[in-house]
């Protein structure tokens, strides 16, 4: 572990020092329930949007609300001319909180709570996801302007609140703002850690592509004992097209689909063997015990860097109960991929087609239905700012931060990097039973406490 810097300490002295205060100004925001699917709670969610502002005001940044069509939108630049610039993100709205009988404690009145294995917590609506988080970063400059007088770099924050409405509104703000949004790095606090004791940086996002096949055959359902073995089944066919997109080992088969997914660099590969993500920890706890991607591939490799195809819903024939003997007219499926790395949607898109007719009989009608997909995101390996924040979680966590990859996609992260250039750094401190979107949500004090002091440590190697 490296020297803190003295400056460093004086900070995290702060932090120390300030927690209840922190935690007040937490509860307080925690006690507005910004709900952002309902719009009964509309006038809640500018209350958030105008308490976030207050904040950042009073830490001297040129901080207003922005108003949008939905919820409006809190942007606050502190910048610097003689350091990196960031952009922070993050959201105040929060998920509805029914049924709100399997709380233990009314959603939107903060408690700290006692876990059955002695870890504190806070418990309410929001309290991990995400304002919980966000205050892990504006307490981190509340510390640095308290001992220094100034930030360490120059920082933009962007915190919405429609995120768990689908971020209306928020890209066309990104891009009617660019120049106001202008920064060297993103920064996103909306994800998490491996484990309470070990952080994480989520360095990629995986892409996502959605289809949707239709077949018809006969111009009506069939009568099975006088149709059956001469007229197309359109449920075999689709039978057999579903079969054919995997290989015995695992691959997908459609020409030039793995192109442009990276080779994972050996130190990476070695820290993922550490974690000791096996079968029976990862598939046992769903009643599951084979993993069914690529054989010669590690769970975690399956889950974060190897693209993927699935098939989410069949639809044909008849389904009702009882018997009803026919060939049916149409049959159908909806299909999912996750791209990885420099997967190309439109060669994928055009492949996929491509195999898809070469498997339909002349006499039968195909109908592909092309939904809305996006690329992966993933930040280089080797990216000096990435570095920086490895160094910074190590010397506060005292291990190495897991470098992890998601199976989900961040949307505006995907925007950062299309219309602003920007990279983003995602790091996060939920846990996996803090019951996000849940009822009884939780962050664990823990989160809170070394989650502040991570981000006071990871603008200093940001400046750096």
């Amino acid at each position: 572990m490296s020297q803190t810097n003295p400056v460093v300490a004086k900070v995290l002295d702060q932090v120390d020092s300030n927690l209840e205060l922190s935690l007040a100004r937490l509860f307080e925001w925690l006690q507005i329930p910004s709900i952002s699917t309902d719009t009964a709670y509309r006038a809640d969610c500018v209350r958030a949007a105008e308490w976030l502002n207050k904040e950042l005001s009073g830490l001297g940044f040129d901080a207003k609300v922005c108003p949008t069509e939905g919820n409006p939108i809190v942007m606050g630049h502190a910048r610097r001319t003689d350091k990196p610039n960031v952009l922070f993100y993050g959201h105040y709205d929060v998920q509805p909180v029914d049924p709100l009988e399997l709380w233990d404690t009314p959603p939107f009145e903060p408690v700290m709570i006692t876990l059955p294995d002695g870890r504190k917590a806070i418990r309410a609506r929001g309290a991990c996801d995400d304002k919980g988080q966000v205050m892990t970063f504006v307490e981190a400059c509340r510390a640095w302007k308290a001992v220094t007088g100034e930030l360490p770099i120059g920082i933009t924050a962007l915190v919405e609140g429609a995120e768990e409405d689908g971020s209306q509104f928020l890209p066309e703000f990104v891009e009617a703002h660019k120049e106001e949004l202008k920064a060297d790095l993103g920064l996103v606090c909306d994800t998490g850690m491996w484990d309470s004791d070990t952080p994480a940086i989520t360095s990629s996002l995986r892409g996502l592509l959605y289809y949707e096949i239709i077949i018809r055959a006969a111009d009506m359902d069939l009568h099975s004992g006088h149709f059956g073995g001469a007229a197309k089944n359109p449920i075999r066919i689709l039978s057999n097209i579903i079969t054919d997109f995997h290989d015995e080992n695992g691959r997908v088969t459609i020409p030039g689909f793995y192109e442009g997914v990276p080779e994972i660099p050996a130190d990476i590969l070695k820290q993922w063997e550490g974690l000791n993500l096996d079968a029976e920890s990862f598939l046992g706890p769903i009643g599951l015990k084979e993993p069914a991607g690529e054989k010669d591939k590690m769970i975690i490799e399956q889950i974060q860097s190897r693209p993927t195809c699935d098939v989410n819903g069949i639809i044909g024939g008849y389904t009702g109960e009882g018997t009803k003997t026919v060939i049916p007219s149409e049959a159908r499926c909806k299909i999912s991929f996750r791209l990885v790395g420099d997967q190309d949607p439109d060669k994928i898109t055009a492949a996929f087609d491509e195999f898809v007719k070469a498997r339909v009989p002349s006499d039968c009608k195909l109908e592909i239905i092309h939904y809305k997909g996006s690329r992966a995101l993933a930040l280089p390996y080797d990216m000096p700012a990435l570095g920086a924040a490895r160094s910074a979680l190590k010397d506060e966590w005292g291990v190495d931060a897991v470098m992890i990859g998601t199976g989900g996609s961040i949307p505006i992260v995907g925007d950062f990097k299309s219309m602003l250039g920007l990279d983003s750094l995602l790091v996060g401190f939920s846990l996996d039973d803090d019951r996000v979107h849940s009822p009884n949500e939780k962050y664990d004090l823990k989160s809170f406490h070394k989650g502040i002091r991570s981000w006071v440590r990871i603008l200093a190697a940001l400046a750096e």
